[in-house]
């Protein structure tokens, strides 16, 4: 018999059922809306709730909870920060479930879940914030390129001048010989 026993298996494990709703209470934090399929979306409300809910007491005891589930310190960051402030009113129903449609594969139905008074910016601000990362990187990259360059070409022209200033002294040092071998000549002569 199934008593007291809440909650889809969602055809996984344990172990497997726990790490997917983590990663999926992560994602909704993260960007404040996700697609997901309906069962899952169902499963996931009271699970983000529950964190969404302890985040509007900020103690240490509280904070250590949702890392625990979270493991990752951002994330508890926002959620004791902007989210606390933007709930603070609010007793429940931090989330809500929209359905859209079926999916094209396996006709699953799937739902759309999203935080209440969600921000509008959060969705794929990660992302925008990482490619942007990654151009900085590349236009420093290209910057210290154009400064080796330039460095490269300096230190050519260094060595070309240098090797003419050698090339220069060494002819006048020739034409010293030259001149002091006549003149031990003349004197050889004279004498």
């Amino acid at each position: 018999m199934k008593h007291k026993i809440s909650g889809r298996k969602l055809n996984r494990k344990s172990s497997h059922r726990i790490s997917l709703l983590k990663n999926l209470s992560k994602s909704l934090i993260r960007n404040e809306q996700i697609e997901t399929t309906l069962p899952k979306a169902k499963d996931l409300r009271p699970f983000v709730e529950k964190i969404l809910h302890k985040g509007k007491t900020d103690n240490l005891h509280s904070r250590r909870k949702v890392y625990d589930f979270l493991r990752d310190t951002s994330l508890v960051n926002k959620i004791f920060g902007t989210l606390a402030k933007r709930y603070n009113k609010r007793d429940g129903g931090y989330v809500r479930i929209l359905k859209s449609g079926f999916r094209y594969g396996d006709s699953a139905p799937k739902a759309v879940i999203e935080l209440v008074d969600r921000d509008e910016n959060a969705k794929g601000l990660n992302d925008k914030l990482r490619l942007k990362a990654k151009e900085d990187i590349k236009e420093n990259n290209q910057d210290l390129d154009q400064h080796k360059d330039t460095l490269e070409k300096k230190n050519e022209t260094k060595k070309i001048e240098a090797k003419k200033s050698k090339s220069t002294v060494d002819e006048s040092k020739k034409i010293e010989k030259k001149n002091i071998a006549k003149e031990s000549e003349i004197k050889k002569e004279k004498k």
